[in-house]
C-alpha cells in the first residue's frame, strides 16, 4: 500500500519551458532574487512551484534546529548552532527534502519575522524567538499565491530578508537575527490588481505564463491529469527517471556556478541590453549577469555565451520595462533583444575572468 503523498511532475508538466527555467535558475542560484509568475487561473502556475520543491536534491540539516541551518556551514548557521559547532565542531544532522513554505494573505508582521519573549532574550538570546516564516522557508521555497494582493510592508519584509539573506527582529532595543536563505516565489494573476513598479523591481525574473495554443498541447495536458489523477503513483514511476535526470543537472550546476567565467565582451553585451532598453535600475544588470551564468551551468558550461545573456534578458527584464501612463503592456521578444545586441558597437575580446564571491551552491 502507498502512503506518500504524490505531487505532479514537474518534468510532465506540458510546455511552459520558460516558467520551468525560471524556477530551476533560481534553485541553482538562489542570489538571484526570486521570481515571479502571472497569468491567468488554471495555466499551471502553483503546481510549477509546487513541484520544483520535490525536484530539488534532499538537504542536511541540523537536527533540532528550527531554522534548517547547514550542519557543515558556519556561515549559514544562526547563533546557537555556531556556538555549538565551535564546541562540537561536529553537529548531528538529518536529511530531509526541501519544503513549500505558504506565506498566508492574512499574515502579521509577527508570524512573518517571528515574535519575541523580551525577559528571555535577555538571558537566553536567539532561544527566545518564536520562530516564525521566515525561519521555517530558510533553504525552502516561499511561496506566495496572489503576491499582488498581499500587504506591501509584508512584501518589503520578505524582500529585504531574501536580499540579505538574514532575518533581523529588533525589539524593545534588543536585536536577534537567524539565515532566512529561500526560494521567493510569487504568483498572481494581473486581473486581479497589480503590484508597484518598486516592488516588481525587487523580484529578480518575471515570467508570463498563458494557456498553450496548440490542440496537441492542450490533449496531452487532459491525458496526463487524467492518468495522474487515476493512478498518481504509476504516473510518478514513468516520469521517474527523468525527475532523476533533472535534479542531477540541478546538482551539477549548483556545483558548477562558481566556475562560470564572464568575458567583458559578455558583460557589456548585458549593459547595452539593458541600456537600450531604457531600465532605469542597476538591479537589472546584475540579476542578468547571475541569470546568465546559471544557465551556463544547467547547461554544464563554465563559460558565458551570446544565447544565455538573451535568455537571461528576457526573464530579467520584463517586469522593468518603463510604462507611459494608459500604455498597454510591452512584451518583450527575442528580436528586440537581438536587435539592441546588433547594434553594439565591436571590441576586441578580452580574456575571461572568474566571478567573484562565493557564489557555489551546497547540494
Amino acid at each position: 500500500m502507498h502512503h506518500k503523498f504524490v505531487i505532479f511532475p514537474l518534468s510532465a508538466i506540458v510546455g511552459q519551458d520558460l516558467l520551468k527555467k525560471a524556477l530551476l535558475i533560481n534553485a541553482i542560484d538562489p542570489t538571484v532574487g526570486g521570481v515571479i509568475i502571472t497569468g491567468d487561473k488554471g495555466t499551471g502556475k502553483s503546481t510549477a512551484v509546487r513541484a520544483l520543491a520535490h525536484t530539488l536534491p534532499r538537504l542536511r540539516v541540523v537536527e533540532g534546529c528550527p531554522f534548517n541551518c547547514d550542519p557543515e556551514n558556519m556561515r549559514l548557521m544562526c547563533k546557537a548552532c555556531q556556538q555549538r559547532f565551535e564546541r562540537e565542531a561536529i553537529l548531528p544532522w538529518v536529511e530531509k527534502a526541501m519544503d513549500i513554505v505558504d506565506m498566508p494573505l492574512s499574515a502579521t508582521e509577527d508570524m512573518v519575522i517571528g515574535s519575541l519573549d523580551i525577559k528571555r532574550a535577555l538571558t537566553d538570546g536567539i532561544k527566545a524567538l518564536e520562530p516564525g516564516i521566515l525561519a521555517r522557508a530558510n533553504r525552502n521555497i516561499l511561496y506566495i499565491d496572489e503576491v499582488n494582493l498581499l500587504d506591501d510592508h509584508l512584501i518589503n519584509i520578505l524582500l529585504d530578508a531574501a536580499a540579505m539573506g538574514v532575518n533581523v527582529i529588533e525589539r524593545e532595543g534588543i536585536s536577534l537575527y537567524h539565515p532566512a536563505r529561500f526560494i521567493l516565489v510569487g504568483t498572481m494573476n494581473p486581473e486581479e490588481g497589480r503590484l508597484r513598479p518598486q516592488i516588481l523591481d525587487r523580484f529578480g525574473l518575471c515570467v508570463e505564463v498563458g494557456a498553450l495554443t496548440d490542440p496537441a498541447d492542450r490533449l496531452e495536458v487532459i491525458k496526463r491529469r487524467k492518468e495522474f489523477d487515476r493512478d498518481c503513483w504509476t504516473f510518478e514511476e514513468r516520469f521517474a527517471d527523468q525527475q532523476e535526470k533533472l535534479m542531477q543537472e540541478i546538482t551539477a550546476a549548483q556545483g558548477l556556478l562558481g566556475d562560470v567565467q564572464e568575458s567583458a565582451e559578455m558583460l557589456e553585451q548585458i549593459v547595452t541590453i539593458t541600456a537600450s532598453l531604457g531600465i532605469r535600475t542597476h538591479r537589472a544588470d546584475i540579476v542578468m549577469e547571475k541569470t546568465a551564468a546559471a544557465i551556463a551551468a544547467l547547461a554544464g558550461r563554465t563559460t558565458l555565451e551570446r544565447q544565455d545573456v538573451i535568455d537571461a534578458a528576457l526573464l530579467a527584464l520584463p517586469h522593468r520595462l518603463r510604462q507611459k501612463p494608459f500604455e498597454k503592456d510591452r512584451p518583450l521578444d527575442r528580436q528586440q533583444i537581438e536587435s539592441a545586441l546588433d547594434q553594439q558597437i565591436e571590441h576586441e575580446q578580452p580574456e575571461p575572468f572568474e566571478r567573484s564571491g562565493d557564489v557555489k551552491k551546497k547540494s
